[in-house]
């Protein structure tokens, strides 16, 4: 199984470096994404999932420390609230950077979620950038919980997708979301 990973981790990577779109199970649901600073690429994802650009998209990074890069200024307090975090957790921080344009809200904030999927954290640490993801259907409230559950159409259009046997360590479910702003402002998106 671990040869299995690792050789998924590296086609996967492939794929992300070459500019291509991947879907892969998280902690959460499966999502289709790419680099989160490839213009072209982000620019392919919004085509695909049909999600509003600058909505409704997730960067996924293996860690904090990735963290800092895409964000001027990390609040404080958001290190102590994604540790106490015992389901996954996505934030939406202020001053966002480093990121294709359209991954941005209009308020210059991006969602960030530092995730705990055993695949989808070491995909991450190798590409070592972040992955911005959306979900197929995401702008009608449906969260694809099952791999077959995501249209051919939109799988041919792929450049590398994960074996729904690496779906092992996944809710199901879509994540909290919590929007930390600046001057210490924090707000529950959604439970």
């Amino acid at each position: 199984m671990e040869a299995e990973i690792r050789k998924a981790v590296d086609e996967a990577v492939k794929a992300l470096r070459e500019g291509g779109l991947i879907l892969f199970p998280t902690d959460t649901v499966w999502a289709l994404g790419c680099d989160a600073s490839n213009r072209e690429a982000v620019q392919k994802l919004i085509s695909i999932t049909g999600v509003k650009s600058n909505k409704g998209m997730i960067l996924l990074v293996p860690d904090m420390n990735m963290v800092y890069k895409y964000i001027k200024e990390v609040p404080e307090i958001a290190e102590e609230v994604v540790e106490a975090s015992d389901t996954p957790l996505t934030i939406i921080y202020p001053k966002a950077l480093n990121v294709a344009p359209e991954v941005i809200a209009d308020d210059k904030s991006v969602a960030i979620r530092v995730v705990t999927h055993p695949f989808c954290t070491a995909m991450l640490k190798k590409f070592g950038r972040a992955v911005v993801t959306a979900t197929e259907g995401f702008t009608e409230g449906k969260y694809p919980t099952l791999f077959e559950e995501f249209d051919d159409a939109v799988t041919a259009k792929l450049q590398w997708q994960a074996n729904p046997m690496l779906e092992a360590g996944f809710t199901g479910k879509p994540s909290s979301i919590l929007y930390l702003g600046e001057g210490a402002v924090v707000k529950i998106m959604r439970k």
